[in-house]
Formats: structure tokens, sequence, C-alpha cells
């Protein structure tokens, strides 16, 4: 069993960037709004507990069965101890199953962002989204108030890979992970 955290800030691409490794490399993907946007539309709003319990209900179902691994997107604020506790949280889901954990980190600055934010692909797959003017105030916002960029060598993990992915083409930064962990 593989998992691969792909790490960003909002509108970085980790969810494109996840859809084309998961072409070349049979991964699946759960990107992160794959629970968000069916709470949002149940409950009216965004509620982390019913989130991350359906998180865990995949991620131990998906840890226990024959499925070569899995792309997991997660935007990270590096100065929340709670994050780091996550990741730890989701990787003793996985351990027991001999699982090998990589860590991609895609970083972009805020107005390739800005742009990435109001993609069509984006837009299709996060319901969340579609209101732009209120999604490009939330992702400055957060920019503002929550460090999803590492800073150098802070990540402690092996297999760890930071991509600036600004000027490349999703199915690019794929490849390089593909190749950099021999996927």
């Amino acid at each position: 069993m593989k998992l691969l955290f792909l790490l960003g800030d909002a509108a970085v691409g980790k969810m494109t960037v996840g859809q084309e490794l998961m072409k070349i490399t049979g991964l699946r993907l759960f990107h992160n709004h794959m629970t968000i946007e069916p709470v949002i539309e149940i409950f009216g709003r965004y509620d982390g507990k019913t989130i991350f319990e359906m998180r865990d209900i995949i991620f131990k179902n998906f840890a226990a069965s024959e499925n070569d691994g899995m792309i997991f997107t997660y935007m990270m604020d590096f100065d929340m101890p709670s994050e780091w506790e996550y990741l730890e949280h989701v990787r003793k889901i996985f351990e027991p199953y001999g699982t090998t954990f990589y860590y991609v980190e895609l970083i972009a600055p805020q107005e390739v962002r800005l742009k990435r934010n109001v993609s069509e692909n984006r837009l299709k797959n996060k319901a969340s989204k579609r209101d732009t003017e209120s999604s490009n105030k939330r992702l400055i916002n957060d920019d503002r108030n929550h460090r999803c960029v590492s800073r150098e060598g802070e990540i402690p993990f092996d297999n760890y890979l930071r991509i600036e992915n600004s000027t490349i083409r999703p199915e690019d930064a794929a490849g390089i992970i593909k190749d950099a962990f021999g996927l």
C-alpha cells in the first residue's frame, strides 16, 4: 500500500495534479473536497467533525483494501500543531498495512492561485468555489491568516518532494512525482 499526501495552499493545483498522477500511477485520488462538498450540501455549511469522520471511514476501509494506494490532497497550516497531528493520525490508520508514505508539497504565488481558483476543472469539482468572488476573498484571507507553505527544511518526513508548479503543467508535475518516487 502507498499513501501520497499532496499538500499545498488553496488553488495551488493539488486536485488537478492528483488527477494526472492517478492516470499514470493507478493510485486512487481522494481529494479533500470529495468529503467537504457533500457535507456542505447536506448541512448547509462546513462541518469539520462530520468531514473528518467521513474521511476516517474511507481511510480505514481503503487501507484494508486490495488497492495499490491513495493520493490524498490536504491544505495544511504548518503553524498549527493539530495539522501535524492530523497527518500522524492518518499515517496510523495506514501503518498496520505496511504502507509506504510519500509527501509532496505544491507551491505557487497568490496571483497564480487566484487565476487557478476560477478554472473550469476546479469549479466543476468544487461547488463551494463557484461563488468566485467569495472564494477569491477566502483565498486571500487564508493567505493572511495561515501559513500553508512550509519553511525550507521544515518537513521531517522521508519521501518528501517540494514542487514550485506555477509554470509547469499538471501532467508534468505528476510526471516529476512519479519519477521521483518510482511510482
